[in-house]
């Protein structure tokens, strides 16, 4: 039962009555869901339920790196994972990166190709100088996946390029890139409008249950049916399922623009703990979370004062020491992570699949888990 006795003719049969697909979760994986479904069933009805007024998580919360791996990321991953986990994971997200480009288009994301940087100071260069001997052979592999030769350099001009006084050399990247997350997801919502797809924002799933041929979500407007249900909510999904999946908070500051800034491109700092990249003139700066883990491990949307003061310190010693700027703002978003970097899609029960578990790569990948999603729920639909 609706909670809202208010509730119009209009309202409730356009966007709570016979429901065919329930999509949970309006952020790459959900909207990419209900996009491939369309694609399958070009007459359901298809709802997408979002708990925030907008969509609130990382999907909009990131830091809108266009990325698949920074060298010395894919150097740690190998010692734990192995070669052939880690070049699957990176393939996968090459072609994710493709096929969100090809879904929402470079205009729609606003992509740039400036390249990204892993950088090292003087008391990190062990890290360097361990990388530094695979990188051939990492080239060699990312051009059987990409088609490009030297994806992977050494750049020693960082310092007077950019002005990072304290590093003393880096790794790029050049075929990485940034987007604009807020452009990206608004026009992942007209492409959703256009299909003839319905979006209630401000409606949480409190709970999902199977019932044999429906599904049934209670949430906080009230009792809602499906035919079939997608769990698309990441890093808050343990809320309705039992899946190996925890949350694991990101935040990020962003001074006022600065006048005449030099960095342009995006950055790896400390294996990817840290990360930063320019926007408006600004920088965009986020990390950290590797100095409380535990307490990072929450959905709760808020900065902490631990990590804003060490993204705050090594912002002003690391990244612009000679540049006169201003904190403007922080926020906080939630990833979805677990003890492996492959996303989990699959059936949780006869009529609810989930895609989730991101890794903190939902740009890369996002695109491609809701598409698989979308064709694994509409199998006997």
């Amino acid at each position: 039962m609706l909670k809202n006795k208010q509730w119009s003719y209009w309202e409730r049969t356009q966007f709570m009555h016979e429901i065919d697909f329930v999509v949970v979760g309006a952020g790459i994986v959900g909207y990419s869901t209900a996009l491939k479904l369309r694609d399958i069933h070009p007459l359901a009805k298809i709802v997408v339920l979002e708990r925030g007024n907008l969509p609130s998580g990382a999907s909009s919360k990131n830091a809108g790196f266009a990325c698949f791996g920074s060298a010395s990321e894919i150097f740690d991953d190998i010692q734990e994972f192995g070669e052939k986990i880690v070049w699957d994971t990176v393939r996968l997200r090459w072609n994710g990166l493709q096929a969100l480009r090809t879904q929402i288009g470079d205009d729609g994301l606003k992509l740039l190709n400036h390249g990204s940087w892993d950088l090292f100071t003087s008391k990190e260069m062990e890290t360097f100088d361990a990388v530094r001997p695979h990188l051939d052979h990492f080239n060699s592999c990312l051009k059987e996946i990409t088609g490009e030769s030297d994806v992977f350099s050494i750049d020693n001009s960082v310092q007077e390029r950019f002005g990072f006084d304290k590093i003393t050399s880096s790794f790029k990247n050049r075929l990485e890139g940034q987007i604009d997350t807020g452009s990206m997801n608004q026009a992942f919502y007209q492409k959703i409008i256009s299909k003839d797809i319905r979006v209630l924002f401000g409606c949480e799933v409190l709970s999902i249950e199977e019932g044999g041929n429906s599904v049934s979500l209670t949430t906080n407007i009230g009792e809602l049916s499906a035919k079939k249900a997608a769990i698309c909510t990441n890093g808050f999904a343990k809320q309705l399922l039992n899946e190996d999946v925890h949350p694991a908070r990101a935040q990020v500051l962003i001074t006022k623009p600065i006048d005449n800034l030099k960095i342009q491109g995006t950055f790896h700092y400390q294996k990817g703990y840290y990360y930063f990249r320019n926007i408006d003139n600004r920088i965009l700066f986020g990390g950290g979370r590797n100095l409380d883990l535990e307490g990072e491990t929450t959905t709760e949307m808020v900065n902490s004062d631990t990590i804003l003061d060490a993204l705050k310190e090594i912002l002003q010693t690391v990244i612009l020491p000679t540049t006169t700027y201003e904190i403007d703002y922080s926020w906080a978003g939630i990833m979805g992570v677990g003890k492996t970097k492959k996303p989990i899609i699959k059936n949780v029960s006869p009529s609810i699949a989930c895609g989730i578990r991101l890794g903190g790569m939902g740009i890369a990948i996002g695109s491609l888990v809701g598409q698989e999603l979308a064709e694994l729920i509409s199998k006997e639909a």
